[in-house]
């Protein structure tokens, strides 16, 4: 299995993922790779590191997926991998309930959601969004 962190999904994978079946309430599982020292696109200059521009996007981005009715889960630091192997790991996982596509769709393009992108974008060197579905176990 090829592991491939990005900031931003492709118009492809957006297709892919937005043009299936709607399917309902879904979590979306977030493995987060931080920049050492945080990079904004408009080039102003900061002394935060990439883990301190996120967690400005962390804070704000609650109200974003309230606001749509998702429910943020679990946040943590990775601290160690017990099984696999990956070049380096990523530094922190974070769980989102979203009800629906258009409800993640509608919170990604909100103004409010926009304005806060940009420290994520800052802050982030990468990143997968896995898509899952609760199974009865």
């Amino acid at each position: 299995m090829k592991v491939v962190n990005q900031v931003n999904p492709t118009a492809e994978q957006m297709q892919e993922f937005f043009g299936g079946e709607e399917g309902g309430a879904f979590v979306m599982v977030n493995l987060l790779k931080f920049r050492d020292k945080a990079e904004y696109e408009d080039g102003r200059e900061t002394d935060l590191s990439g883990t301190q521009a996120y967690a400005i996007y962390g804070a704000a981005v609650q109200k974003c997926i309230a606001d749509v009715g998702g429910t943020p889960g679990f946040a943590g630091q990775v601290t160690g991998l017990l099984l696999g192997k990956v070049e380096e790991n990523w530094d922190m996982v974070a769980l989102v309930e979203y009800p629906s596509h258009d409800a993640f769709r509608s919170m990604m393009k909100s103004p409010e959601y926009q304005k806060i992108a940009v420290h994520r974008t800052a802050g982030l060197a990468g990143q997968l969004n896995i898509k899952t579905k609760p199974v009865g176990l």
